[in-house]
């Protein structure tokens, strides 16, 4: 009786799935320095994938792309902030605006105008050339993946295979997979890596019946853990290779670096705490970060709020600039912002960051700005 109450239940739960589907309209951000404002610019190693690609289809490179990139929990753009960018829209229309097509009026506008950083926490989306789909951290982004993801299926229904590769397990970096549809259909299976042994008894905790109707030992998908340590290659068939990195973070944090079989090489180090005293700390990184052609790096505070936030954690965008310099990156993208930025104070630290490479001489380094839904091509 219990499992047939099981069985009925995962039926249940997959067909509400199936049910809340909507259509997701990722936007792909511009190349930066087809915009003025937008300093920095992607190089000719890192580019913006058009939105006609879709998971599962075979493509040319890998490509990277962006669902979170909130620190600490997920922050939704206020009536406030909304309005204030409205206003400004119409008055920058009515100052010299008029006589150009919507489409040229919304290309004028400054970033913070234009563009929304996004509410959602951690989630980035890797996709290899032969279509293989690697996830980092499941925060609040990781919804939107798995909404892509199931339409995908049911326009071609058969298995499925996502790796999942987790930092750590902090609220904001897990608290998206009950929401992540793909557990519910038991054509997905799931592959979590991790350096934490005891990963699937901490996101089963995480859905206990007392916080969560649908317990993580339940779920339709099948799942499959992968412990590994720093020091540890995993190598797939596709010829990614991919290491983690231990961070300074209050219950520790992982980066991981990953290369593809060309060469290229991109890693993720978010809640990752880098300050003025760690030039050591720094130097002894070297081997891992060294000649990164794309680091996605935590900056979620100014130089000043760090300060009275030492030993939380994360980076100022400062330091994230200064490491990025130290380890010869090529392309530098700011992520996990403090969610009490707004579009505008984001924005201002990006500019702020651009100067600060500038003095610092770092011509090779091009630095961008994390925003949902922005794609590079490596």
């Amino acid at each position: 009786m219990n499992a047939n109450r099981t069985i009925i239940c995962k039926t249940k739960i997959a067909a509400f799935a199936i049910s809340r589907i909507r259509t997701i309209e990722v936007i792909s951000g511009p190349s930066l320095s087809w915009y003025p404002e937008e300093r920095g610019g992607i190089n000719s190693k890192s580019q913006i994938l058009s939105d006609k690609e879709s998971s599962f289809l075979r493509i040319e490179e890998v490509v990277v792309q962006l669902f979170g990139v909130r620190g600490s929990i997920a922050a939704p753009l206020r009536n406030q902030e909304y309005k204030k960018k409205i206003l400004e829209a119409l008055s920058l229309y009515q100052e010299s605006g008029k006589g150009q097509s919507p489409e040229q009026f919304w290309k004028s506008l400054p970033y913070h105008v234009k563009f929304v950083t996004g509410s959602d926490t951690t989630c980035i989306k890797l996709t290899d050339h032969q279509g293989n789909l690697y996830i980092i951290d499941m925060g609040t982004g990781i919804r939107n993946v798995g909404d892509e993801l199931i339409q995908d299926y049911l326009k071609s229904p058969g298995p499925r295979t996502v790796h999942i590769f987790v930092t750590h397990t902090h609220w904001d970096h897990i608290q998206g997979l009950p929401f992540f549809k793909p557990i519910y259909f038991p054509d997905f299976t799931l592959k979590f890596y991790s350096p934490y042994s005891d990963l699937q008894a901490r996101l089963e905790r995480q859905q206990n019946p007392e916080f969560f109707p649908v317990t993580f030992s339940s779920v339709a998908c099948q799942k499959e853990f992968k412990y590994f340590s720093p020091g540890d290659v995993l190598r797939f068939g596709s010829g990614i290779e991919v290491k983690c990195y231990p961070l300074r973070h209050p219950g520790g944090s992982f980066a991981y670096r990953f290369v593809t079989a060309e060469g290229k090489t991109f890693i993720f180090a978010t809640d990752a705490e880098f300050t003025g005293q760690d030039m050591e700390i720094i130097h002894d990184s070297m081997d891992f970060f060294q000649g990164a052609d794309l680091l996605i790096l935590d900056a979620q505070y100014t130089l000043d709020e760090s300060f009275s936030k030492f030993d939380w954690g994360h980076t100022s965008y400062t330091m994230a600039v200064n490491c990025a310099t130290s380890w010869n990156v090529k392309n530098l993208v700011l992520t996990h912002h403090e969610p009490t930025y707004t579009d505008q104070k984001i924005h201002e630290i990006f500019e702020a960051a651009v100067d600060h490479k500038d003095l610092l001489g770092a011509k090779n380094l091009k630095i961008h700005l994390a925003r949902e839904g922005l794609r590079f091509h490596l």
